[in-house]
C-alpha cells in the first residue's frame, strides 16, 4: 500500500545518467545519453517533496513536486521545465510492492499521449526512473527516456 514516506529514498543528492529518445513517439529512434544532478527535499513530514533536475547537455533544469494525497492513498507529481516555465499536467499512482506506477494525459508535438512514470529499484544509494507515452490509450506504450540515479559522493538521503 502507498503511503506518505514512499519518496524517502529520493530525499538528497545524485547523480544521473539520462537516456533518451530522440524522437520520443517513435521506438525505432536512437537513444542519446548524457550527465546530470539532481536534488530533493522533503516537505510535510515526508508526505510530499521538491526536486531540481540539472541538465547541463540540454541547457535546462527541471523540478518535480510530488504530493501525496492521504485520503486516496496515491501520489500525485506535477513536472515543469526551465525552457517552458509552465506547469505540465500531473501523473497520479502510487507504490505497490516497491514499484511507484504514475498515468497521465498530456501533448506532446501537438498530439494527445498518455503518460506513464514508473520508479523501481529504489534504495538508499540507488533508482530507477523511466517515462513512457501511448498514443492508443494505453494499450501498447514508447519508452522515451530512463534515467539511473546513484548517489553522489558522501551524500546520503536527508
Amino acid at each position: 500500500m502507498s503511503g506518505p514516506r514512499d519518496f524517502d529514498f529520493l530525499h538528497g543528492d545524485w547523480a544521473v545518467v539520462n537516456r533518451r529518445r530522440t524522437d520520443f513517439l517513435d521506438p525505432g529512434s536512437r537513444w542519446e545519453e548524457f550527465p546530470g544532478t539532481s536534488r530533493c527535499w522533503p516537505l510535510f513530514d515526508g508526505a510530499a517533496n521538491i526536486d531540481e533536475i540539472d541538465l547541463p547537455h540540454l541547457g535546462a533544469k527541471g523540478a518535480t513536486l510530488r504530493l501525496f494525497d492521504r485520503a486516496a492513498e496515491r501520489w500525485s507529481l506535477h513536472w515543469t521545465a526551465s525552457r517552458s516555465g509552465t506547469l505540465f499536467p500531473p501523473v497520479t499512482g502510487r507504490f505497490e510492492g516497491g514499484r511507484g506506477v504514475f498515468y497521465g494525459d498530456d501533448l506532446h508535438d501537438g498530439k494527445g499521449v498518455r503518460v506513464r512514470f514508473v520508479w523501481a529499484d529504489t534504495s538508499a544509494t540507488g533508482a530507477h526512473w523511466e517515462q513512457a507515452f501511448s498514443l492508443d490509450g494505453g494499450e501498447s506504450w514508447v519508452t522515451n527516456w530512463t534515467m539511473d540515479f546513484s548517489r553522489s559522493s558522501g551524500t546520503l538521503g536527508r
